[in-house]
């Protein structure tokens, strides 16, 4: 069943987070995952929802691959080049 990593990041070092993100695009791609929302605009429609600076989707095929991805070697080198470049919520949910 197909998993949805969500993240939401507040860039603090534009430069620094060019790095990462070309780690974590890497690493994405090595375990099946695929961008679904990758920073566009959004818009809050309802509730007390605060938009978030950056959001990303990811689609990966299972929640177990999306933790395979989140704990591999190669997202860990992209989590410690962003450390001072972002601050970063991140969930995972099972889809339909």
């Amino acid at each position: 069943m197909a998993a949805y990593l969500l993240a939401e990041a507040s860039v603090t070092d534009p430069v620094a987070y060019e790095t990462y993100k070309q780690l974590a695009q890497t690493a994405i791609a090595q375990y099946g995952g695929r961008y679904l929302v990758r920073g566009g605009a959004s818009e809050v429609l309802e509730g007390g929802w605060s938009k978030p600076p950056r959001l990303v989707v990811v689609e990966f095929e299972s929640v177990e691959q999306a933790k395979k991805f989140y704990d591999s070697p190669e997202y860990r080198a992209a989590r410690a080049a962003r450390k001072e470049a972002a601050d970063m919520n991140m969930l995972v949910v099972q889809g339909i």
